[in-house]
């Protein structure tokens, strides 16, 4: 789904942004508008996008886009109709584009939108305890229930049958019905985005969102940090356990269970109907396929097919692991 959330500021002409990039103007079309920043595979004619990793070569090949910001080694990957330009840093430069088109985007300070609940129009639609604080732009459904001293900030859509607990700080985030969110979760803040660039950490902006599909359970003390510039989706019917994180990009299919205090990394993807033991690891940019049972405490650092078994660090499959470790 697109973002409903963060406000585009473009569009903006070529040449503005070769401008902020300090690089040479040397376009022949310096006065093309450019309306957006997405990534490669959801941007459109007219938008620019980025292309850093040949792990992404298959979607760079096939992009929409206009303008890529890529490396020299890298630009043969774009089709004709994606004009390259050629930067030194591809992940720098691209934050300083999308923090030109979402500058709200980068920080999280505390939203001074919100108001007591029973100050709003949803006093008398929702069950809720005390010290409940809504921001601006929240809409809640029917027959929903918020515990005390819980915080849903600016740009939260929850729908029907929702149970949100306690201590719970909540932001940028779509949650679909019948989800349970249990006592004290983050969701929807800005994720751990950051460049060293000239003895300073460069802040990326996140304008995604966090999207938590019907029939869903996070566990108490997990955090789920919004995209930065895809979303963070969990998939219907899965269940997080308790002080789990998941990072920006994620994206977990339907019908999962994940135990407690697992990790995983940005932009991983996770397959339908996975099991994850607790204390696991998973590395960032991995594809984990359908079907994959991770056994606990394992660190997972490359990709793992549909239907597979893994244990151990790093994660092999379960029979080769018991063997070597008799």
């Amino acid at each position: 789904m697109n973002n409903p959330f963060f406000n585009n500021n473009g569009p903006f002409k070529l040449r503005d942004i070769l401008n902020d990039l300090s690089l040479e103007n040397d376009q022949n079309n310096q006065d093309q508008s450019i309306i957006d920043i997405k990534d490669l595979q959801n941007s459109k004619s007219n938008e620019i996008t980025f292309f850093h990793s040949k792990k992404y070569k298959t979607a760079a090949n096939n992009t929409k886009a206009s303008y890529c910001i890529t490396t020299k080694n890298l630009q043969n990957e774009l089709p004709k109709s994606c004009i390259p330009i050629i930067v030194d840093n591809v992940l720098v430069s691209t934050s300083m584009v999308t923090a030109k088109f979402y500058p709200d985007s980068i920080y999280d300070d505390y939203d001074n939108t919100v108001e007591e609940i029973n100050k709003t129009k949803f006093n008398d639609k929702v069950e809720f305890g005390r010290n409940v604080l809504l921001g601006k732009n929240v809409s809640i459904g029917f027959n929903c229930k918020i515990g005390h001293n819980t915080i849903i900030e600016k740009n939260v859509i929850i729908e029907n049958n929702c149970s949100i607990g306690s201590n719970i700080i909540i932001r940028n985030t779509f949650i679909r019905n019948n989800v349970r969110i249990l006592d004290n979760c983050v969701i929807g803040k800005h994720g751990f985005g950051f460049f060293p660039n000239d003895n300073k950490n460069l802040r990326y902006p996140h304008m995604g969102i966090v999207l938590i599909e019907d029939d869903c359970e996070i566990g108490c003390g997990s955090t789920i940090d919004r995209g930065s510039m895809s979303n963070t989706t969990i998939g219907k019917n899965t269940y997080l356990d308790n002080q789990i994180h998941i990072a920006h990009n994620v994206r977990i299919g339907e019908n999962s269970i994940i135990a407690g205090q697992v990790g995983i990394a940005g932009s991983s993807i996770i397959g339908n109907n996975v099991k994850i033991g607790g204390q696991a690891g998973i590395s960032g940019h991995l594809k984990i396929g359908n079907n994959v049972e991770i056994a606990g405490g394992s660190g997972v650092i490359k990709d793992i097919p549909d239907n597979s078994k893994v244990m151990g660090y790093p994660a092999k499959n379960i029979r080769q692991f018991l063997k070597e470790n008799r």
